[in-house]
């Protein structure tokens, strides 16, 4: 029987595995350059938005108070009216280091509950390619599946959507080739 604490390498390994593989997609490859659309007058907006002092989080507008309020005339006015959007605030105190560093921890934690799967379901002497299925699919899930609720609800764009759902795939097999390889 395998546990979980004889995992730790392949672990370890796939969450740098990912995490190399997720830098050369964003800064080598631009795979994501065209995620985000540029505001015509970048200027401009953020010069209108600063005054309110949005601190981090996301917002939505119009937003209503109640569930009763959505059907309201005024409430339907407004979103005739428009614009409908939502905005994250990234806030000045956004940094690359924390986010690389909260990145490999989420990598690892997407890289444990693969082991514990496989070790829930698989044998000591489990082949290969079994390995493979097992932790790639469940890294696959933590990895990409999520993606489509904000396609859904938030109108991300599908293109992004579909591209990191594309990354998801590359981080998953990415996992179960380090899971394999390094099976007890």
């Amino acid at each position: 029987m395998v546990s979980l604490t004889d995992l730790w390498l392949p672990i370890l390994l796939s969450a740098v595995l990912v995490f190399v593989a997720s830098s050369l997609i964003h800064m080598v490859l631009g795979w994501h350059r065209h995620d985000f659309k540029r505001f015509a007058a970048e200027d401009a907006v953020m010069d209108a938005l600063r005054p309110f002092n949005l601190g981090h989080g996301d917002y939505v507008a119009p937003l209503p108070q109640s569930m009763a309020q959505m059907s309201s005339p005024e409430f339907k006015a407004k979103l005739a009216r428009g614009p409908r959007f939502s905005l994250t605030i990234l806030g000045a105190e956004n940094s690359m280091p924390r986010n690389l560093v909260t990145w490999f921890i989420y990598s690892l934690v997407v890289a444990t509950f693969a082991a514990y799967v496989a070790v829930l379901s698989l044998s000591a002497d489990a082949a290969y390619m079994t390995v493979f299925r097992v932790t790639s699919t469940v890294a696959f899930a933590g990895f990409a599946l999520a993606i489509w609720q904000n396609w859904i609800w938030y109108s991300r764009s599908l293109g992004y959507t579909i591209r990191t759902t594309i990354d998801g795939l590359i981080y998953a097999l990415l996992t179960g080739g380090a899971f394999g390889w390094l099976w007890p």
